[in-house]
């Protein structure tokens, strides 16, 4: 296990999302091509949070669940990539999220909230890349992951086939 520090500037490099779906601030260990840590701090001014009326209910500032496993993806992203980044999505290899199964709710993460996502990976064959997740606040499991999987396609093969014209004479 390698204990690491890279923040945004790092992250950046490494993938290719930018403000405000970069949904990690940092990677704190790392054990290549096995298991990485990375964590996400929550703050109300976070663009989700935009739309609150300023009386909204507490459990109206519940992260969004569907944020919360693009966060955790992200980290499995790193992992897959963490010897070869693949920040350029017109590339020659492509990170492609294929799926996920078995995710469990268990708790609530709300703004001030540090979440820590821990992924591991359980089998890679060829393009394809399977993961493992658990996300927590503090000692407390928020949601886990039995499956994720992520697939690497080139790059010239997702470009969008132009328009068919419709002048035909």
């Amino acid at each position: 296990m390698t204990a690491i520090f890279a923040g945004a500037a790092e992250l950046k490099r490494r993938l290719p999302h930018r403000h405000p779906m970069l949904l990690l601030d940092r990677v704190v260990e790392v054990e290549p091509g096995a298991r990485l840590i990375a964590r996400k701090a929550v703050t109300c001014n976070e663009p989700w949070y935009d739309r609150l009326a300023d009386d909204a209910a507490e459990r109206d500032h519940d992260y969004p669940a569907v944020l919360l496993v693009e966060s955790c993806c992200q980290a499995a992203g790193l992992l897959a990539t963490w010897d070869d980044p693949v920040p350029d999505a017109r590339g020659d290899r492509v990170m492609l999220f294929g799926g996920i199964s078995g995710v469990r709710f268990a708790g609530r993460v709300r703004p001030g909230d540090v979440v820590e996502h821990q992924v591991r990976l359980t089998r890679s064959f060829a393009d394809t890349v399977i993961f493992e997740g658990r996300s927590a606040v503090g000692d407390e499991t928020v949601m886990e992951i039995e499956q994720l999987v992520i697939a690497f396609r080139p790059g010239s093969g997702l470009a969008t086939a132009a328009p068919a014209t419709a002048d035909r004479a």
